[in-house]
């Protein structure tokens, strides 16, 4: 893991096309701005674990395909 101090106002260049710029910092709480293409998702840790773990889910989820023909039969 790099380690990097920054100030107030100052920024990170990840790559060519990302920029971390330190927008305000108060207490033990940082605000930071992110710049990024579009097609970059960005996520906070824990909003990111939970999708991967109802992907998990969804992954292991047994659906029997024959069920489901049978039940479009039906309508």
């Amino acid at each position: 893991m790099l380690i990097l101090s920054r100030k107030l106002d100052e920024k990170i260049k990840i790559g060519d096309e990302i920029t971390l710029t330190i927008i305000e910092i108060r207490g033990d709480q940082v605000k930071i701005g992110i710049d990024a293409p579009q097609n970059v998702k960005v996520f906070r840790q824990e909003i990111f674990n939970a999708i991967q773990s109802q992907n998990l889910a969804a992954a292991d989820s047994t659906t029997n395909l024959s069920d489901i023909g049978k039940l479009l039969m039906e309508k």
